[in-house]
């Protein structure tokens, strides 16, 4: 880095800061568009920082100091991370919570972040915060951005997110060095934001990161992927998640590209078309879903099509991957790949939304194999990361050219690695969070005084120097026999296949492994329908025994995988049973992230643990609490059957 970049990174070291610079620099080009009522409306730069004077200074009148802290609830929308920005401001500090999070969980990160003022997104999160405000004495002040709805909120304490920017513009009058004042004041070690940990294994923990973890952060990415100012994402994962301060938030204020915000959840996919995103990123389960219909789409195709897409897919798994990773690839495969390009692969892409997308990105679960490489086949340059809130998500990445289907790739840039003798991961580098707020027990535990950082993840490096996650650390155990033991590494096994949604894999000190296994309704309802299977319900399509043939399948493959890997062979998979429900966040089954809350799945389906255990038992009846779509809590009875197999 030379000196002149030097200084310009240290003058431009925080959000503000930055939002400044691009005003200044890009002032007319596109930072924000929202769509609403079908049509997209878009802010540029010095929109939004106009926008997000109003809003601080509007805040400033109403009391708000440094220090304190603002929680932001609702969808992606770009007045939401204008309230973070205006928090940030003022000193103070954002604290994004998940949308769609009941009250009750929204009462323990309100209360342990002291938060004071709120805004969020409409009446629905409105009334969230009025159930539990009696229980939140340091809560003062509601704002709500969408006002259909609140008509007949009239307490002092609620206020409309417009009447506060025009309150801003009154202060500026009296006050005009303020805003400017006021951004001066912060630096690159202060406080930008909380953001909380999902409670996979207890309470929420708030993870306190600095403006230089997320600006150098989203620093190093940037150049790592030589992201431009001239990219396009899609906003549409909780903005209390740390990728989206990173890949929405961070990266977007550092590069200054455009971040754009569906019109809701359900038009997400129509909405990705419209803008086609050049940057883009997906859990895992979103990609297999897109396979998965992708798939069925193809099944109900005419006989030409089908034969025309098996012939074109099979050629882009030959040479597409050699082509995206610059191999030699002979011409007449080039001419081959191009016309299957005009004839399937780019109608295909232009369909999912993302014929412009040249960097993709993947995280939080394993990827199925398959899955990952149709994507890098059509020549979408899909990559893995492994990362963690508390290291503003970057440890390891995929560099370009080295990308591999099984690994979470190497170091990131300024990023160290090491594993303890146990094989935990440890990091350190720029990421690394300063603290959990109010609890410098926790804080020691996971981050030494040398700061590394233990993961809590078990791994070890390949001969590339690629690191392979296997599962988390306190999870590893060893079977009666002495094999080792990894469930999530088993259960990510299993999800790959699109029949199955999740798993929960059960061995330590056991004689043998068996699943909890959850199928996934569309894929197995629409093999259903084909095969002319009639079912009421996903509790009546589960208990079917050609469901159950069709994941014993899987089970099978996976076994016949496991019996090639000598530490894992002892760790097949003998009996499962297929679950009545959905796990499920609002039960407490998995976090709002989509993970297994495996001590509540212990503790709530102890019964049909214990009856996989026992080969006595090949059905179990239950009778468990289930929350429905509409909120209703009901109670759900079935008599589960058990599979039982031979290993291989």
């Amino acid at each position: 880095m030379t000196e002149k970049a030097s200084k310009k990174d240290n003058v431009f070291d925080t959000i503000p800061k930055l939002m400044l610079h691009h005003a200044r620099e890009r002032g007319n080009s596109p930072a924000n568009r929202q769509k609403e009522l079908g049509i997209w409306n878009s802010w540029t730069w010095n929109q939004v920082a106009d926008e997000v004077k109003s809003l601080a200074l509007g805040l400033a009148s109403l009391g708000f100091q440094r220090g304190e802290k603002l929680a932001v609830i609702g969808n992606n929308r770009p007045r939401l991370y204008w309230s973070m920005v205006a928090t940030q401001v003022l000193g103070g500090i954002p604290v994004p919570l998940y949308q769609d999070s009941v009250a009750e969980e929204m009462l323990y990160v309100l209360e342990n972040a002291d938060v004071k003022y709120a805004i969020v997104q409409n009446q629905e999160q409105t009334d969230k915060l009025l159930e539990i405000k009696e229980r939140l004495p340091k809560l003062e002040h509601i704002c709500y951005e969408e006002p259909r709805g609140m008509r007949n909120y009239s307490k002092e304490f609620i206020h409309y997110y417009k009447d506060i920017q025009e309150n801003g513009k009154i202060f500026q009058d009296d006050n005009p060095d303020f805003f400017l004042s006021e951004i001066e004041k912060s630096h690159g070690n202060d406080i930008a934001i909380f953001l909380y940990t999902s409670g996979t294994t207890g309470a929420p923990k708030g993870v306190v990161l600095t403006f230089n973890n997320l600006i150098i952060s989203s620093r190093n990415g940037i150049k790592f992927d030589s992201l431009t100012s001239e990219e396009e994402v899609l906003a549409y994962l909780p903005m209390a998640w740390v990728g989206d301060n990173i890949f929405s938030f961070g990266q977007a204020y550092v590069a200054g590209y455009c971040v754009n915000c569906p019109e809701n959840r359900e038009t997400v996919t129509t909405d990705l078309k419209e803008i086609g995103p050049t940057y883009y990123f997906a859990p895992p389960a979103i990609y297999e879903n897109v396979l998965t219909k992708v798939m069925i789409r193809m099944e109900d195709a005419g006989r030409l099509k089908r034969i025309m897409f098996k012939y074109f897919m099979d050629l882009a798994k030959s040479v597409g991957i050699r082509i995206l990773d610059g191999k030699t690839v002979s011409i007449k495969d080039r001419l081959l790949y191009k016309t299957g390009n005009f004839l399937v692969y780019g109608p295909l892409l232009n369909n999912l939304g993302l014929s412009r997308t040249r960097l993709a990105y993947t995280a939080g679960e394993a990827i199925g194999p398959e899955i990952f490489e149709f994507f890098r086949s059509l020549g979408i340059n899909i990559k893995q990361l492994y990362g963690q809130t508390e290291a503003t998500v970057f440890v390891c990445a995929q560099p370009d050219g080295e990308v591999k289907a099984d690994t979470v790739g190497k170091a990131y840039p300024g990023v160290e690695l090491r594993l303890s003798d146990n094989n935990e991961v440890f990091y350190r580098g720029p990421g690394v969070f300063h603290s959990y707020y109010k609890s410098p027990e926790a804080t020691a535990e996971t981050k030494d005084s040398e700061g590394w950082v233990a993961t809590g993840d078990a791994g070890f490096f390949d001969d590339d120097g690629h690191l392979k996650i296997i599962d988390r650390a306190k999870d590893v155990g060893r079977m009666k026999d002495g094999t080792m033991f990894a469930p999530k590494y088993i259960e990510n096994k299993l999800k790959f296949f699109p029949y199955i949604k999740e798993v929960v894999a059960f061995g330590n000190e056991k004689i043998f492994a068996s699943a909890l296994i959850c199928i996934d309704i569309e894929a197995v309802g629409n093999w259903a329908e084909k095969r002319n299977l009639a079912y009421s319900g996903y509790t009546d399509l589960s208990a079917r025994k050609e469901v159950y043939d069709l994941v014993q399948d899987c089970v099978e493959s996976v076994n016949t995988d496991l019996a090639r890997d000598e530490k894992l062979r002892g760790s097949q998979i003998r009996r499962y049973l297929l679950l009545h429900k959905e796990l499920d966040a609002d039960d407490g089954e998995i976090t709002r992230t989509r993970k297994v809350r495996r001590s509540t799945i212990s503790d709530k389906y102890s019964e049909l643990i214990d009856a996989l255990d026992d080969l006595q038992q090949t059905h179990r009846e239950i009778e468990s609490e289930m929350t429905f779509e509409d909120g209703r809590v009901g109670n759900v009875k079935a008599d589960l059957q058990i599979r039982e197999l031979n290993l291989v």
